[in-house]
């Protein structure tokens, strides 16, 4: 990757224009990608071939423990997630007119040129959006809730905006996917591309899930095919439905170091893994 690709600054903010994205930044000290890699940035060990090696950043936009990126990671991609955890919020997110991405973390300012963006995951927080409010002590609120979603796709546009000439065919970026269980977000967004539950990408249970965005769709598998059984409503119905899991078997890896409701909003492992490989 060239130095240019990526650089963190310790900056002073002296103006911030919500409306059109743009951040005025002075005493700027860039440092390139000889340094250490910033919190919530990571790379594989894998090499990426040649041909995707000049656009080679995935952003992986509230996402929590990384998991439906981690198998670009494994693959060799710069995975740089967005998340409060790793210091970077969505809300201090911002695309310039210059073709970059900004985000503000704790630790100073990462800038990304937006032509090195392969892909863009994004999975905004969906409580308020849930079908499943019936004990919620917050009062619903769907502005609230529709914000997140519009960071996420004001990154996405910009990114998408950056063509190169007028008779472009080709999406700048290779693909862009926004993910939120089964609830009210299809009421603004749509039919989603995608309608999955991870029993058919290899899990052992069901959690209705729809993406949204410009992706290859990943082939779904028979869970039953190696039991040589048939996928009969039968069959389907012997599974454990999300909700009624016990607390400890949602994600088991995280139990005791994330909340209930951080576990169940992980990204099954069969259906990251089926995803990376449908769109690298």
């Amino acid at each position: 990757m060239e130095k240019k690709d990526i650089k963190r600054s310790k900056v002073k903010i002296n103006n911030q224009d919500s409306s059109n994205g743009h951040i005025a930044l002075s005493k700027s000290i860039a440092k390139t990608n000889e340094q250490p890699l910033a919190k919530g940035e990571s790379v594989g060990s894998n090499p990426i071939p040649d041909a995707k090696r000049k656009q080679n950043i995935i952003l992986d936009l509230c996402g929590g423990t990384g998991s439906w990126s981690e198998p670009f990671k494994k693959r060799g991609f710069r995975v740089i997630i967005v998340d409060i955890k790793t210091g970077y919020d969505i809300k201090n997110c911002y695309p310039t007119n210059d073709g970059e991405i900004i985000l503000k973390g704790n630790d100073g300012i990462l800038k990304i040129k937006c032509n090195k963006i392969y892909g863009i995951l994004s999975a905004p927080p969906c409580p308020m959006f849930s079908f499943c409010r019936t004990n919620a002590k917050e009062k619903r609120d769907l502005d609230k809730a529709f914000y997140l979603v519009e960071r996420c796709l004001w990154i996405v546009w910009a990114c998408q905006k950056k063509i190169n000439k007028d008779t472009q065919k080709k999406s700048p970026l290779k693909f862009w996917a926004l993910e939120n269980p089964n609830g009210m977000l299809k009421w603004f967004l749509g039919k989603p591309a995608l309608e999955f539950s991870p029993y058919e990408y290899g899990d052992n249970y069901k959690k209705k899930t729809h993406i949204w965005g410009y992706f290859n769709i990943p082939k779904k598998i028979d869970r039953f095919e190696n039991l040589k059984e048939i996928a009969t409503p039968e069959a389907l119905h012997s599974l454990i439905k999300f909700d009624r899991m016990l607390s400890k078997d949602i994600h088991p890896e995280y139990y005791g170091k994330l909340t209930r409701q951080e576990r169940r909003a992980i990204t099954p492992k069969g259906f990251a893994e089926a995803f990376c490989k449908a769109n690298c």
